[in-house]
């Protein structure tokens, strides 16, 4: 398999840079970075994109020293027992704020309360700007059909 065309992010002046500047304030809080590569994997799972999912994975792994049975966990993180309440509302975040358009409201006064008696206003911003910045990865890479594992 191959890309449609070279990657948009290297093609356009700035755009690498602006999606990395994304994922840099995503990172700039407390919130572990374990929890951003649950929820850049889980959105990647979702949204089909085979480049993230694999960097994600590596991430977890390598990075985070994640288990296997916890990665492969992350698809079905509900039954799963590898996970704190905080990942679980992230990973819940994640699936809505990346499903907006299922459901009439997307994001819950349940699932916001939650979210919100778990992380800091600053960790939730930085969750908000992580679920936005990887959609816009995933939706790029969907779009020009970027193989896993291609730079």
């Amino acid at each position: 398999m191959r890309a449609r065309m070279p990657h948009p992010a290297f093609l356009l002046e700035g755009g690498f840079d602006a999606l990395s500047a994304m994922n840099k304030v995503a990172g700039s809080t407390e919130l572990p970075a374990a929890t951003l590569h649950l929820v850049s994997l889980r959105a990647s799972q979702i949204n089909g994109c085979s480049w993230c999912t694999v960097e994600h994975t590596r991430e977890l792994r390598e990075d985070d020293g994640a288990s296997d049975a916890r990665i492969a966990a992350v698809a079905s993180w509900r039954e799963a027992p590898y996970f704190t309440a905080r990942e679980r509302a992230a990973l819940a975040l994640t699936e809505a704020v990346t499903r907006v358009a299922d459901r009439p409201d997307p994001v819950s006064d349940e699932l916001w309360a939650e979210v919100t008696a778990l992380f800091s206003k600053k960790e939730v911003s930085a969750l908000l700007f992580a679920i936005g910045t990887i959609n816009v990865w995933n939706r790029i890479n969907a779009a020009i059909r970027q193989p896993a594992g291609a730079r």
